[in-house]
């Protein structure tokens, strides 16, 4: 017999995490159950609202036992959904365990696009345990290569110390997921900065995934949660070199091949030199990667760092999104009733406002975290399907930190989606270490980023907002004592 659960939702990282923690705040008296394939779940502590839509928050690891002791009425289960029958509304787990819902909330997030899979010298970080193996094959090694060019490739390149690294972007300036050419060359100088040395003092604790399944009588073949926004703090990267760094970049190239010594003796490719490199000593190593411009490197493992694809296995006959995510609509409703999803695994397929768009991180996580579960409640006590969506999703808002440098970003902040019709402007101010990009179109702002203590993100998240006509402030506007000026 499926046991009874009024809300039930999948996933233990900050979506899943968030909406359980607010559904047993809105009903102490229905009974919750948590569905995480990992013994760890991440919750947020710590949070600060910098502006009406900015928040600033800290994840907090701990074992599945401490969110059940701080909610009656939720259960927690270390399973994996392995069935999924929408018209009875009974979920089955690999564990051969049936539960019945009334309301059911996806959380299962986002799995690495890994290249090469299956090959043993390539790993995907995305979660703690990807993590410890990363730490584990690291302190071994003498020479990686990443691949990928968004926050965490990005992190990692700034953070491993004592190897010798080969960065691997597809783009033409690093960080293009977040920032402009012209960000991306203000941080370059800073890559290799004293910041990465320091060990900052994380209020977190760090788990082992391995360890906290010892208990477990279950066995679970999915990701765990994933890392949270301060995860690289705490990363112990270090190799085996005498070096303290070493580091190539090397624009506009892909993977090829992943190929090993024999392989590459075989396609006689042992003979191109890549003279002129950092990394010009060929020799003997575990693996090799060929790029687009034919170059060749050995090394000791590839870091895949490409990017992330829904996970929705288990889940079938929903309408999915154009990025293969579960389609939701401004209730975090999917197209299936009574069944809701939040964070990466969805896509937002509601009329979006002018000033946002979906990106896959933490801050939207635990925003669609929380909304999904006002909507779960309105639908399940009051029949109130008036509930509106959360003024956070009026402007994309999102703080994060490259090469210990606060980064924020507004609104359309790369121009997204505005057809080349907009204006920029840029100033950087020199000795603070500050680099300020606005976006305007048809005279009025629409998006920003913000690089180092400016102190503008209130004004500017205001003037996209309020869309105040700058027109006539031309191309000084920068030039202005501008948070005064728009108090």
């Amino acid at each position: 017999m499926a046991e009874k659960y009024t809300f039930i939702v999948v996933g233990g990282g900050i979506a899943g995490v968030s909406c359980v923690e607010n559904l047993a705040t809105l009903c102490p008296e229905d009974n919750i159950l948590l569905i995480s394939s990992s013994p760890i779940v991440k919750s947020v502590i710590n949070l600060k609202q910098l502006t009406r839509n900015l928040e600033q928050f800290d994840v907090y690891e701990k074992h599945s036992s401490e969110l059940e002791s701080q909610y009656a009425n939720v259960s927690i289960t270390q399973d994996e959904v392995s069935s999924f029958d929408s018209f009875n509304k009974v979920l089955g787990t690999i564990n051969s365990k049936s539960f019945r819902y009334e309301k059911l909330c996806i959380c299962t997030g986002a799995s690495p696009k890994v290249i090469a899979k299956n090959n043993e010298f390539v790993i995907g970080i995305r979660d703690t345990e990807t993590v410890f193996e990363f730490e584990s094959r690291l302190v071994k090694s003498r020479r990686v290569v990443i691949v990928g060019n968004g926050g965490i490739a990005t992190e990692l390149v700034f953070k491993i110390q004592r190897c010798e690294v080969l960065w691997a972007i597809k783009d033409n300036s690093i960080i293009s997921t977040f920032i402009d050419p012209g960000a991306s060359r203000f941080l370059l100088p800073h890559m290799l900065g004293v910041g990465a040395e320091e060990e900052p003092f994380v209020k977190r604790g760090k788990f082992s995934v391995e360890a906290a399944s010892k208990d477990a009588n279950t066995h679970t073949s999915s990701y765990g949660c994933a890392l949270g926004p301060d995860w690289i703090d705490l990363l112990k990267a270090q190799g085996r070199t005498s070096k303290v760094r070493c580091k190539e970049d090397i624009y506009c190239v892909e993977v090829k091949d992943i190929l090993t010594l024999n392989q590459v003796r075989s396609l006689g490719l042992i003979q191109n030199s890549i003279e002129g490199s950092a990394l010009n000593d060929l020799g003997e190593w575990p693996v090799y990667v060929r790029l687009t411009n034919e170059k060749l490197y050995g090394c000791d493992f590839v870091i895949s760092a490409t990017g992330v694809l829904p996970n929705i296995k288990s889940f079938e006959n929903f309408e999915l999104g154009k990025d293969g995510g579960l389609l939701v609509n401004e209730r975090m409703q999917t197209s299936i009733s009574d069944v809701y999803a939040a964070g990466d695994v969805c896509t937002a397929g509601w009329k979006l406002s002018p000033f946002w768009l979906q990106m896959r991180l933490w801050s939207q996580a635990r925003q669609m975290g929380v909304q999904a579960s006002r909507c779960m409640v309105a639908d399940w006590i009051v029949f109130d399907e008036s509930e509106q969506m959360d003024f956070c999703f009026e402007l994309f808002a999102h703080v994060t930190k490259f090469f210990n440098y606060k980064v924020i970003l507004l609104g359309k902040f790369n121009g997204q989606d505005l057809n080349d019709d907009y204006k920029l402007l840029i100033k950087v101010v020199e000795g603070c270490e500050k680099y300020i990009k606005v976006v305007l179109q048809g005279g009025r702002m629409v998006g920003a980023i913000l690089i180092g203590e400016t102190d503008l993100e209130e004004t500017f998240e205001n003037l996209i907002l309020n869309q105040l006509d700058l027109t006539r402030y031309g191309d000084g506007l920068l030039d202005q004592d501008i948070e005064d000026f728009f108090d």
